[in-house]
């Protein structure tokens, strides 16, 4: 039999429909990749029991000639950001150590709806606060790759959905649920040599979903390949009563639509983000990009972003800021940890809790958000950043007057080794610098493998398309695929 372990979610889907293997005999061989891989730290808490259950229902509907979900058989991580019912959802954090909801996120119900089973809860950043995944109270995510100098470095699998992007990177499962404030599906993806969609702001509910930046926090899929995007996002996305900010618009067949053929569509090169000393692999694959956009039949044009050089400055005053409201509802009183000093008042446990539950990273953006909001700094800051915030909107609107798409690398540089970054912040936040434009403006953004760079690491292209158009982003991603031909996988050390 076909190592089932090395299909996506489209080969598993047909697979299953077609009684080729069973839904049970995949959910087996995931269960047992995830059980060998604990070195590499992707999942907080493994759920063999409900992926085989997932399954079961699957086998027992095809028997009995029912229709199958768009997900079918298929067995996915889920990030631990996203609340599953009767299953631990800590967001990575002490805070939240032992929680297990009552209820299910809009998003993971919905997969479940389609077909899919839990094959356990991912790894992640601190409250999604992190690019690199060392944030984590649980420990970090080792990537499944190594740099071919020889080195045996740990190296980061990007962040803030670091064990999303190693677990199917390590073929722990075939697609995982991931988050995007200011980069978290499409930096780790392009860490990882996988692909991954932030869609529009409003596409997935956030219903359920622990909250870092409310106005920016968007769900998405992780997976091998454009195509199995496009199926996971269909049956991710839609409208929700549940969440305000939710589109209240029918949820496009992507699957179907896609097509590489970019005859008659325009492909914008912004010019700010060719920077000062940019990596030399990353522009070249930039240029790669390039060509194989236009071998797909679109027309290059050059298109300006001015306002690009704020929005990373912008991004690290409203994301803590809107973090520092959210977070506060973490007190010890209602759920979660409780450090109850022996004596101790209201106050006391307040900060007693907060001071052990929070790690450092989240502590630093707690702080920076509180003192941006407080009185006599927020016009200075907040209202400031909310002003660039609409300058770097309304650029992004009249690139999109000349272009229908926008190609850009991922991210600076290829996966940096554990520890590399992380002693100073503003290097690790530069990291963004890609990502962060995009979020802001709420437009849908994917990462796509473009190849590997000198010491043999995955990097990876963006395509940055208009609101609402994540048809469009996923045929340009589509096309620079079949160009690529990206093939690689992280050879198995685990």
């Amino acid at each position: 039999m076909t190592d089932v372990t090395e299909l996506g979610v489209a080969a598993i889907r047909e697979g299953v429909a077609q009684g080729d293997f069973s839904a049970r005999e995949v959910a087996e061989a995931f269960n047992a990749n995830v059980a060998a891989a604990s070195n590499l730290n992707a999942f907080i808490v493994a759920t063999p029991e409900q992926a085989l259950a997932a399954a079961d229902k699957v086998d027992a509907d095809r028997a009995a000639g029912k229709a199958l979900g768009k997900m079918a058989g298929v067995p996915i991580g889920m990030k631990d950001l996203f609340a599953t019912n009767g299953v631990q959802t800590t967001a990575a954090s002490h805070i939240l150590e032992g929680f297990k909801p009552v209820y299910e996120s809009t998003v993971s119900q919905k997969l479940w709806d389609a077909g899919a089973g839990m094959l356990g809860k991912l790894n992640l950043d601190q409250f999604a606060m992190g690019s690199s995944n060392e944030t984590s109270y649980f420990g970090n995510v080792i990537s499944p790759w190594r740099r071919n100098d020889g080195g045996n470095a740990a190296l980061a699998p990007g962040g803030s959905s670091g064990g999303s992007s190693a677990a199917v990177a390590a073929r722990l499962c075939p697609a995982a649920t991931g988050t995007d404030t200011g980069g978290s599906i499409r930096q780790p993806a392009a860490f990882t040599g996988i692909s991954g969609i932030k869609p529009t702001y409003g596409r997935c509910s956030r219903w359920g979903v622990v909250a870092f930046a409310s106005s920016l926090d968007q769900a998405g899929p992780m997976a091998r390949d454009v195509r199995d995007c496009a199926i996971m996002l269909e049956a991710m996305a839609g409208f929700d009563p549940k969440d305000s900010t939710s589109l209240d618009l029918p949820v496009p067949a992507w699957e179907s639509g896609l097509s590489p053929d970019l005859k008659g569509k325009k492909v914008g090169i912004p010019r700010e983000y060719r920077m000062d000393g940019m990596d030399d692999d990353v522009a070249k694959s930039w240029d790669d990009g390039i060509a194989w956009l236009k071998d797909a039949g679109a027309e290059i044009v050059d298109i300006s972003l001015p306002h690009t050089k704020y929005a990373l400055p912008t991004y690290y005053i409203i994301a803590p800021a809107e973090a520092s409201s959210n977070l506060a509802r973490y007190d010890g009183v209602r759920y979660g940890l409780r450090d109850l000093p022996e004596g101790a008042g209201l106050q006391d446990m307040y900060a007693a809790t907060r001071a052990d539950g929070f790690g450092p990273e989240v502590k630093r953006r707690i702080l920076i958000g509180t003192y941006v909001l407080s009185a006599g700094f927020y016009d200075a800051y907040y209202t400031q950043a909310q002003k660039v915030r609409a300058l770097i909107s309304h650029d992004f609107q009249k690139a999109f007057t000349q272009c229908d798409v926008i190609l850009a690398p991922t991210a600076p540089t290829a996966a940096f080794a554990l520890g590399e970054k992380s002693g100073d912040p503003l290097e690790m936040y530069l990291n963004d610098v890609f990502s962060v434009p995009a979020s802001l403006a709420g437009l849908p953004a994917m990462s796509v493998p473009a190849g590997l760079n000198r010491e043999g690491l995955p990097l990876g292209l963006q395509i940055i398309g208009n609101a609402f158009d994540e048809q469009g982003v996923l045929n340009a991603g589509l096309a620079i695929e079949q160009r690529a031909g990206f093939t690689a996988k992280p050879e198995k050390w685990w």
